[in-house]
């Protein structure tokens, strides 16, 4: 465990349930143990990172006598179980796995929005035994998500940014019909830019997708939504760190150039689209951020939208992996009104689909 983001993430909670005198049992997964247990994969390795962060002493329960573990704690104790996946049935929603859990517990406490959209037996199945209730940290994310597309303050903005299109067309398809302003980056950007007719060169583009990208196009006026896509771009003929690069107009990109970020002109022009909008949704980054100088156009924004936010003209969320690893990169993470550590269930969220997770609690 080198980031310890999750497990501060879980303190509000914990020590608010600890400090009313309820025995905390803390139920989490880590890895993908495939129901077999290891060693590799056991929650025992997180216990003395957990105490430093809750700075309270916390126990550690195996799966072996655990109901009889569980009978020595008193009131305000913390214990964190073994792994859920350590069995077969977790990812299965097994019912007998949730007796298990269940008859460990009194209540249901979910404050794991990042596994929402599993229907796993720790994330869904409990829900439905016990008295349920979300978390101090899910409550947070599910305020913020609320403000930003569920009843958002408009003119909403969404910057999706990434590598493929493939992997982001739900998103696109269900966000043309709820934001006023769609700003693609990353490398999906050249297979909408090839959709309208420019050669990217040797620029990462799933050609065999510019149809789907035409579709989204036109959804996108039908809706009255304006797609941005960048009109000058960073080029280089290698993708590595400081090669020799151009910036230019996107046609005049050469054959063996590849298109690696949004150029200056491009990126000021979306500074003053989120001048004019009150919400903003942001997943994937503008280029290739991890590799300078591609990081110029991401961070430039990123700063924009975090310094519209302090003047509170503007709610800023984002979420996944790579725009939680850029936002801190540019260091502006925590000036956004919200940031979700969440991957799987934020794209699931921004695709409209209901999470498993979030649907067992308000059941």
């Amino acid at each position: 465990m080198t980031d310890d983001t999750r497990l501060r993430a879980t303190v509000p909670t914990v020590a608010e349930l600890s400090d009313k005198g309820a025995i905390v049992l803390v139920l989490a997964h880590f890895g993908r143990p495939k129901g077999v247990p290891s060693p590799e994969f056991s929650l025992a390795q997180v216990v003395k990172p957990y105490e430093a962060v809750l700075g309270r002493p916390v126990r550690y329960v195996d799966w072996e006598g655990d109901a009889a573990a569980v009978a020595t704690l008193r009131p305000g104790d913390i214990a964190v179980l073994e792994n859920t996946r350590f069995f077969g049935g977790e990812e299965k929603n097994d019912a007998a796995v949730v007796d298990r859990f269940a008859a460990l517990g009194d209540l249901y406490v979910n404050d794991a929005f990042s596994a929402a959209h599993r229907a796993h037996a720790s994330t869904e199945g409990l829900a439905h035994r016990l008295p349920a209730f979300a978390g101090r940290a899910m409550e947070a994310e599910l305020d913020a998500l609320e403000k930003a597309l569920g009843r958002p303050e408009h003119p909403v903005a969404a910057v999706v940014g990434g590598a493929k299109v493939s992997t982001k067309l739900a998103v696109l398809k269900h966000l043309v019909g709820r934001v006023d302003h769609l700003i693609i980056g990353g490398g999906m950007a050249n297979t909408f830019l090839a959709a309208r007719g420019v050669d990217v060169g040797k620029s990462l583009c799933e050609h065999d997708l510019t149809g789907t990208a035409e579709e989204i196009l036109d959804a996108a006026d039908a809706a009255g939504c304006t797609v941005h896509l960048p009109y000058d771009v960073v080029v280089a003929r290698e993708f590595r760190a400081n090669p020799p690069v151009r910036t230019v107009n996107v046609h005049e990109v050469a054959a063996d150039e590849m298109i690696l970020d949004v150029g200056p002109a491009a990126v000021e022009a979306l500074g003053d689209v989120l001048k004019n909008c009150r919400t903003l949704v942001w997943n994937g980054p503008l280029g290739a951020f991890e590799t300078a100088p591609f990081d110029t156009a991401t961070v430039a924004l990123a700063k924009t939208a975090a310094a519209l936010t302090k003047d509170g003209s503007l709610v800023s969320v984002a979420g996944g992996g790579d725009t939680v690893a850029a936002l801190n990169h540019a260091g502006v993470a925590d000036d956004f009104t919200f940031v979700s550590t969440a991957g799987g269930a934020f794209l699931e969220w921004m695709e409209g689909r209901e999470l498993p997770g979030v649907a067992a609690l308000t059941q």
